[in-house]
């Protein structure tokens, strides 16, 4: 198994309950991929996913793998989801409750905004019927998708509706803010409204169908969970042991991997939790064996990364600009300040360029672990280009020196004019650029999705699990189902059923 994040993880547990003698080599100090951690005098930060979706999903790798999900890891539903803020000072909470969610719409935005979402949803829920079990359960291919077509000949209609996300969006939703919530979904699989398929619209109703929760103690247990039911199933994980090629043999099939110390294990069957072009173009590059095959992405967009500042903020302080998970500003476990002109935001990512006024999310969980008495610990991210310091980049040079310590600033100054001023506050922050998420997980230029949905079939022909290459299979966010924490674990529950027991 080549890397320890949450698909790594996951294959590495299901695998070894299932026979296998599985060892995972991780190139980091710590397990978990994009599923980070930070920590620094008394703060705690998760620095990768802080909303957990489909729980049913990890409830099913433990029961699996042995024992309840409930025995490892605590799970606290968050209602409301989140709340968004707009440019016209207008909001509304995301209640968890779909009455409560509809009232709070027509209340805070305007009345009848609660049908049309209804109308949104119900759209929304016939698409995720149609692929739920066709997209998610196996391995996906042109093939597949013609079947999916041939077997819901009147629903497939519903998957391609406006063709675009922003197209179904328009197409349910009278007003911009309401279209604007729905086209942030986009930014899920790292990718552009606009060109990201109308299926996407599936992930709206997935997150209000099974909810949005949280870990006390941060995400990053969930992570160390999963490891230590991998250990409990005799997995070896191996951290700071970086491989630098996955071997192969006569005939061109995998027979192990070669570490950056010179050594080797031996393999009947390499798992990739690496991003897939990592793996194309450079673990199998140095191969014997032939030639390395062709890599899948094509000319795929590679999908946004993002710039985060992880905040130490003191107790709230009284008077004018005061904020805090109880102050004027009513921030709630997560909160999203939207642009006013959200295109401007796209056009800048996705030509290289850094948006002057990006979308802000902060995540500011009420969680007494993670901080000092009267503290809190914020993590706050924005949509950034890749890192791409070449000529010709399609990202920008995020070592540049002074770049960080300037976009933090504005950053801090953006939260400020939307609300939420805590620059009084903040004891020191930590920032994390793109470049600092290639160092950290190998992923080329932190591009945190590997490729964007930016097409037609994009979110659905995304590198596949088996690969060209006899005993090599691909895992985690970069490949087949996608990005995000349960579509991740289901990659895992794929590859392991692809490769079979022992």
């Amino acid at each position: 198994m080549v890397g320890a994040g949450v698909g790594g993880l996951a294959a590495a547990a299901r695998l070894a309950a299932a026979g296998h003698v599985v060892t995972v080599c991780e190139q980091a100090p710590q397990l978990g991929g994009k599923l980070g951690w930070y920590s620094r005098d008394g703060f705690s930060f998760d620095t990768g996913p802080s909303l957990l979706t489909m729980p049913e999903v990890f409830e099913e790798l433990f029961t699996a793998t042995g024992g309840a999900l409930a025995d490892s890891v605590e799970l606290r539903r968050l209602d409301p989801i989140a709340t968004y803020r707009f440019a016209d000072g207008s909001g509304f909470a995301a209640r968890a409750g779909d009455d409560d969610l509809r009232a709070e719409l027509d209340d805070t935005l305007y009345a009848g905004a609660g049908a049309e979402w209804a109308r949104f949803d119900a759209h929304a829920a016939k698409v995720w019927e149609v692929t739920r079990d066709s997209f998610l359960s196996g391995p996906m291919s042109a093939g597949r998708l013609l079947r999916l077509a041939a077997a819901h000949p009147g629903g497939i209609g519903a998957v391609t509706a406006g063709r675009t996300l922003r197209g179904v969006a328009a197409r349910y939703l009278g007003d911009d803010r309401l279209r604007m919530f729905v086209e942030r979904y986009a930014t899920y699989t790292g990718s552009d409204p606009r060109r990201a398929p109308a299926a996407l619209a599936v992930i709206a109703h997935i997150e209000r169908r099974y909810g949005g929760w949280y870990v006390p103690g941060g995400l990053y247990r969930l992570g160390e969970a999963i490891a230590q039911r991998a250990r409990e199933r005799k997995a070896e994980i191996r951290l700071d042991t970086p491989v630098m090629t996955i071997s192969r043999g006569p005939g061109g099939r995998v027979d192990g991997v070669i570490l950056a110390d010179g050594g080797r294990l031996p393999a009947d069957v390499v798992v990739a939790n690496a991003d897939a072009a990592t793996v194309y173009g450079g673990l199998l590059a140095g191969s014997a064996g032939g030639r390395p095959g062709r890599w899948p992405g094509g000319r795929a967009t590679p999908s946004l990364s993002g710039f985060a500042l992880l905040l130490a903020l003191g107790p709230p302080t009284d008077g004018p600009g005061a904020a805090g998970t109880s102050g004027p500003a009513g921030t709630g476990h997560h909160t999203v300040l939207f642009p006013a002109d959200y295109d401007a935001e796209f056009d800048a990512v996705f030509r290289g360029r850094l948006p002057t006024d990006p979308t802000v999310y902060v995540s500011a969980p009420a969680d007494p672990t993670l901080a000092p008495a009267g503290c809190e610990a914020w993590f706050v991210l924005v949509n950034a280009p890749p890192h791409d310091p070449g000529p010709g980049r399609a990202g920008i040079d995020w070592d540049r020196p002074g770049l960080v310590a300037t976009y933090a600033a504005r950053v801090l100054e953006l939260m400020a004019a939307r609300g939420l001023d805590v620059r009084d506050r903040l004891r020191w922050y930590e920032p994390i650029s793109p470049a600092d998420l290639e160092r950290r997980t190998g992923t080329p230029g932190g591009s945190i999705y590997g490729s964007s949905s930016n097409g037609a079939r994009a979110a659905f022909l995304r590198p596949a699990n088996r690969t060209a290459v006899p005993g090599l299979f691909l895992v985690g966010g970069s490949s087949h189902p996608g990005g995000g924490l349960p579509l991740v674990a289901l990659s895992a529950r794929i590859v392991a059923d692809l490769v079979g027991p022992a």
